[in-house]
């Protein structure tokens, strides 16, 4: 029998598993997953229900993963929130300009000594770039997510919705490599109530505006439907929810059903009504809109 090219990285695949920690395959040298993006989903084969993301493909099965990293030498993704973790990412400044300012290993210090606690001891892996992902279990019936900077800067979190890379995964800068092999403490109640989900404010009314003009019915229900999606989704949820929305609705603007102002102007305020900045919610409005516009069969017709 041939010996395989990537025994290390099988193994380290294997082990996630028998942790109970769910992986799927990254592109090699990249942090990106394998597989199709979901604007471009065949809705053919595992995706026949609808796009599978790399979070809902992420398996503990040793048959599924012998079978992909016995002959390719995949990144290992590692589906933090399914694994029941909460990884706090710990980065460096990554440019020039920004050498005096502190990195994240350095703002988390700062943040434990604010809050008269030890730097939690725990299962730590250096990253490529020579940050640290600290390793936590989840509290039983929590569902954190994501975060960006809401700790400090350079310091994120990954929970449901995100991935970390695992250890045995090789970038251009460097590999992943477990640098404190203990037991992954549970996440401290101090940093749970720093990251629970805020409570937002009661809406005044429905955040969406009128529809101009009459249009049918499932119009109006899709579009009220999208919208309060995208204002109701949590953080860490929040950018893909707005996309897909928009990517919706798109459909009935080039079908000439909806018209763009009014869905621009709805879903930028279901947008920033979730917590997304004007900027952020514009920007991806926008792009969304204009994919699917394009993108749509019914566009040609209308405007064949």
């Amino acid at each position: 029998m041939t010996p395989s090219p990537c025994p290390p990285l099988l193994a380290a695949a294997l082990e996630c598993a028998n942790r109970g920690w769910p992986v799927f395959p990254l592109r090699p040298g990249s942090k990106r997953p394998t597989g199709h993006p979901a604007g471009n989903c065949p809705r053919t084969g595992r995706c026949a229900a609808g796009h599978r993301t790399p979070e809902q493909r992420a398996t503990t099965d040793p048959e599924l993963i012998s079978h992909a990293w016995s002959t390719v030498p995949y990144g290992i993704g590692l589906a933090t929130g399914p694994a029941g973790l909460v990884v706090v990412d710990l980065d460096k400044p990554k440019t020039t300009d920004k050498r005096d300012a502190p990195c994240g290993a350095a703002t988390f210090k700062a943040l434990c000594e604010r809050a008269g606690q030890p730097v939690p001891t725990t299962r730590t892996v250096r990253t490529a770039g020579g940050g640290r992902h600290l390793y936590f279990t989840a509290p039983p019936g929590s569902r954190l997510h994501n975060s960006q900077g809401r700790l400090g800067p350079l310091v994120d979190t990954r929970a449901w919705g995100g991935y970390v890379l695992a250890p045995g995964t090789t970038l251009p800068a460097g590999r992943y490599e477990v640098v404190d092999e203990v037991p992954v403490a549970p996440l401290p109640d101090w940093l749970l109530a720093l990251l629970a989900p805020r409570p937002r404010p009661a809406a005044q009314g429905p955040v969406y505006g009128p529809v101009s003009g009459r249009v049918p019915a499932y119009v109006a229900a899709a579009f009220r439907s999208e919208t309060d999606a995208v204002a109701t989704a949590s953080e860490g949820g929040r950018n893909a929810a707005l996309t897909r929305a928009a990517r919706a609705l798109g459909r009935f603007v080039a079908a000439g059903q909806l018209s763009r102002s009014d869905v621009e102007e709805a879903l930028n305020g279901a947008g920033q009504h979730a917590g997304l900045s004007v900027s952020e919610t514009r920007a991806t409005v926008t792009s969304a809109l204009n994919w699917s516009i394009a993108n749509n069969p019914v566009a040609a017709v209308v405007n064949g």
